[in-house]
């Protein structure tokens, strides 16, 4: 993967969120496109536009089973003065040479199957007696229970207008027009479209291939027995879960030791599997932030340019954050604090916007609003800082969940929304127009 290097910056420089994130945005690249079958390519960016071969339906079609017709021989047509036409075939889906009608004569025809010549319209089935002289049907009867209903004489009931219960060529998409832009991300049915145009493969960015990792001694993974001081591990699970929502393949590596030869390691082995290699914990300045330690020096002779920058940021949470590259390939990583709160908030920030480049989309950002602040009291901010608060948001209004704590993560779970206070404001009144970024989807 090719990538510019990130930007380097005094130890003593106070990051903002903007320049952090516009460092990210600048040095990560969107991955090579590839050609993969329509099934590999779900959840894929489309690189180029996709114009339409032949139009769809690629003919004039039934809607309805029932009786291809001329107008003016069912003109008038009651219950109580039918018109009794010829049956003079069946016509089904798939059809090659459907039979022709002519004056007074109809044919059985089957939703899908292409109008026969002659045909202007399609009486359904339910304004017929069915060829079977019983009175108004309800349906067909299956062919092969009742050969004989392709001929004989069927009684209509209804007049019917040209074209009624016809699905007009190209009704759907025309030969020519364009089918999908590039940038569209292929879902279930944009694959159905490019499917019935006949593409069996289509030019596409890959989903990014992301690599998460916590760090952490005390980490235990869930269903395993707490020993004194340790703690269940989930913002691996957490962080993994968000890539995926993000339209990545994430892979989950969970409770690496607080060691940096263990860390770079596991690094170096990850390194075959990832577009992008996120890590959570250990970027602070705690004599046991391996993250840190491991990563400060990685870059050498033997990969110039590698090497991850750690910052201080002026955000509450995630002040310490990490961005770089790492290996041969110069495998762009992203550290972020160990805290749930702040890991989760960081992800949302900084590592959902790279995937979201990675898989080549314009649009990296989660959609943001305003909405009017509801709270019992004012809300404090350190100034200096942009605070990023969880919240529910509905109906134009924006509600706190939890506490500033970046352990909080009950809270989390509940929240559907960030509250932004800007770094020039301490404390926010009830009632007052609140920035949000929305989480949902």
């Amino acid at each position: 993967m090719s990538s510019a290097a990130p930007r380097a910056a005094g130890p003593d420089h106070l990051w903002s969120v903007d320049e952090h994130l516009e460092d990210i945005l600048t040095t990560i690249r969107p991955l090579d496109p590839i050609d993969l079958q329509l099934l590999d390519a779900q959840g894929c960016v489309l690189v180029d536009d996709v114009m339409v071969p032949v139009s769809l339906p690629p003919f004039d079609n039934s809607s309805m089973d029932g009786y291809a017709v001329r107008v003016a021989d069912v003109a008038g047509a009651s219950e109580e003065f039918p018109a009794a036409l010829e049956v003079v075939g069946d016509v089904a889906a798939g059809a090659a040479d459907p039979v022709h009608v002519g004056p007074g004569q109809a044919a059985r025809i089957m939703t899908g199957a292409p109008l026969p010549p002659g045909a202007e319209a399609v009486v359904p089935v339910e304004w017929t007696d069915g060829g079977l002289g019983e009175g108004q049907a309800t349906g067909m009867r299956a062919r092969s229970l009742a050969p004989e209903g392709a001929t004989g004489h069927v009684s209509v009931y209804r007049p019917v207008e040209e074209r009624a219960h016809v699905r007009a060529k190209g009704s759907d998409v025309r030969a020519g027009e364009r089918a999908l832009a590039a940038g569209t991300i292929l879902g279930p049915p944009q694959i159905a479209l490019l499917a019935s145009i006949g593409r069996g493969t289509v030019r596409v960015r890959p989903r990014p291939r992301v690599v998460v990792m916590s760090t952490g001694s005390e980490l235990i993974q869930p269903e395993g027995e707490l020993g004194s001081g340790q703690i269940y591990d989930s913002n691996s699970f957490a962080l993994t879960a968000a890539a995926r929502a993000a339209g990545a393949i994430a892979y989950r590596v969970g409770g690496v030791d607080d060691d940096a030869d263990t860390l770079r390691s596991t690094i170096e082995d990850q390194l075959v599997r990832a577009d992008l290699l996120v890590t959570t914990g250990g970027v602070s300045v705690g004599a046991y932030d391996v993250v840190k330690e491991a990563l400060s020096h990685v870059g050498d002779e033997d990969e110039p340019g590698a090497g991850v920058d750690f910052r201080k940021l002026a955000m509450q949470p995630g002040k310490p954050q990490g961005f770089g590259s790492v290996g041969p390939d110069h495998t762009p990583l992203l550290a972020l604090p160990g805290n749930p709160v702040s890991s989760y908030v960081s992800f949302e920030l900084f590592v959902r916007p790279a995937i979201r480049t990675l898989m080549g989309l314009e649009d990296v950002h989660r959609p943001r609003t305003t909405a009017i602040l509801k709270t019992d009291e004012a809300l404090g901010s350190p100034k200096g800082r942009r605070q990023f608060l969880r919240g529910a948001y509905a109906d134009g209004e924006v509600t706190p969940v939890g506490g500033t704590g970046s352990h909080l993560i009950a809270a989390l779970a509940h929240a559907d929304a960030l509250i932004v206070l800007p770094e020039d404001v301490d404390s926010v009144e009830p009632g007052a127009e609140v920035e949000v970024v929305l989480l949902g989807g």
